[in-house]
């Protein structure tokens, strides 16, 4: 009778043991059912999130180009059009996967001050990026100077400002630094002076050496006749009696009249005889 209780409360021990794993296995297993189907929604998301981004980025720049916006405005709201749509499909990732949206906002809220403190020079950089669109101390295309760098302006984006340089490099500059910095900036009026200072020999006749610069300056159509060229004694060196040379043309030919200029003053005053001076020593040796 007792080996048939025990034998008895064993079996009935074993059903119960069973029971248990029977009932963890199955939870386990809706517990992957589910959790696959919020992963495979999650993902299923993200590839449509990602091709309904791209879209309306498309259709974004269709617009902006539809309409005459300066460039500047155009690559600052492509940029922040970009990152306003990736955290949208953030959020609905997350809530796909199963985490409330109202913890996951909550979650950044109360992140929001040390994210904002460690990106606290991000955050300075978008203020600096509202700034020039708002001020528009420059645009995309023109020529500018600033961190002693010097380039021309290829985008506006919202954290950075990107230069390619005459070297083709592309440099990122912060906004920040540039809406707080010094800017300079080539490209902004139509005109620009440009000044030469040529050494001649002591007892070159100046006059002469003006007449053959007035004669250069003139046959380049270039060269603007309002303001006039001002040629001028610029100083008595050591070696050398400086003229300077000051002439206005448009941005646009800058550089080609400098270097033509300082071709031509070198092939005339070489064939007119004006001799260009180097740096001599005299050195008078005592009697005895």
């Amino acid at each position: 009778m007792l080996q048939t209780l025990l034998t008895s409360a064993a079996a009935a021990a074993t059903g119960a043991e069973l029971s248990k794993v029977e009932t963890i296995i199955q939870r386990l297993i809706d517990w992957g059912i589910n959790a696959g189907e919020r992963i495979i929604g999650a993902i299923i998301v993200f590839v449509v999130g990602r091709f309904i981004i791209s879209f309306l980025n498309k259709l974004i720049n269709k617009l902006l180009s539809k309409r005459k916006i300066d460039p500047s405005i155009k690559t600052f709201v492509r940029s922040l059009s970009n990152i306003l749509l990736t955290i949208l499909l953030i959020v609905a990732v997350v809530s796909k996967l199963g985490v409330e949206t109202t913890s996951f906002a909550a979650l950044l809220a109360s992140a929001g001050v040390a994210i904002g403190m460690a990106l606290s020079g991000n955050l300075q950089n978008f203020a600096g990026g509202l700034i020039v669109l708002l001020l528009r101390p420059y645009k995309v295309g023109d020529l500018i100077e600033s961190q002693g760098i010097t380039g021309t302006v290829r985008e506006i984006q919202i954290f950075h400002t990107i230069l390619t340089t005459a070297d083709n490099k592309v440099i990122y500059i912060p906004n920040g630094a540039l809406s707080s910095g010094t800017v300079t900036n080539y490209s902004r009026e139509a005109t620009r002076r440009i000044e030469w200072i040529v050494g001649v020999e002591y007892g070159e006749d100046f006059e002469k050496v003006k007449k053959t610069i007035e004669d250069i300056l003139a046959a380049d159509g270039r060269i603007l006749t309002d303001p006039a060229p001002t040629i001028a004694l610029h100083a008595l060196d050591a070696s050398s009696v400086n003229v300077v040379t000051r002439v206005w043309v448009n941005a646009a030919d800058y550089w080609d009249v400098y270097f033509n200029i300082n071709k031509q003053i070198y092939a005339v005053f070489n064939r007119e005889g004006i001799g260009f001076p180097f740096p001599q020593l005299t050195i008078h040796q005592a009697k005895d």
